[in-house]
């Protein structure tokens, strides 16, 4: 008993140290790591928005505006060819998808049409949610969201009879069908504010 009393307070002061040392290590990583992985994203978006947006000579990024629907942060990011609005980028999300966010950037020509979108990122289940990227441009069947108005498609799943529903949700993957249906509907509201807040003749088309 009297070994164990005297080896017990080592141990502790061992063990202290280790996790001191290791928490400093993980500290110096984060340090050295953060700005390298911020600047990935940072240019994974600027490359989501040049493949989305109609074409643009303007600086996207500096003339973004935010708008909040449905309490959640929406950025457009217009596009302008010779001073005229073309369309926009919206980066958006949907907290509802079977394991969560759901972040999109959606593209939209000037007349509320999705011109195309990337999915920057998710963590929907492997082989189901997760084939969003490609399904939702699929021209089979009623899959394609690519060239439809939201203010003319109800963008939402085949299943959801209420909201007349005209798109065909990923197999056994509904949850997160609805989730990024709701990303797209709510992306296309923050570029119609937006464009009507430019150009209220717009109104009759969006």
């Amino acid at each position: 008993m009297k070994k164990l009393a005297s080896t017990f307070p080592n141990m502790v002061l061992s063990l202290g140290l280790i996790t001191a040392l290791a928490g400093a290590l993980l500290g110096v990583i984060y340090d050295i790591t953060k700005e390298p992985i911020e600047e990935q994203a940072r240019q994974a978006q600027i490359q989501a928005i040049r493949e989305v947006a109609p074409e643009f000579d303007n600086n996207p990024q500096e003339q973004a505006k935010t708008f909040t629907i449905d309490g959640n942060e929406f950025v457009v990011y217009p596009a302008y060819n010779k001073g005229k609005l073309e369309g926009a980028a919206v980066k958006g999300l949907s907290m509802n998808g079977f394991s969560g966010e759901i972040d999109v950037m959606a593209g939209f020509n000037l007349d509320g049409s999705i011109r195309d979108y990337r999915v920057l990122q998710q963590a929907e289940t492997p082989g189901l949610g997760s084939r969003m990227e490609m399904w939702f441009r699929d021209p089979a069947g009623a899959r394609s969201v690519i060239g439809k108005n939201p203010a003319e498609t109800p963008l939402y799943v085949v299943k959801d009879t209420e909201q007349h529903g005209a798109i065909d949700g990923i197999t056994a993957a509904t949850i997160s069908s609805r989730a990024f249906l709701e990303s797209l509907r709510s992306a296309y509201e923050a570029y119609r504010q937006y464009a009507l807040s430019e150009n209220n003749e717009l109104k009759e088309h969006l």
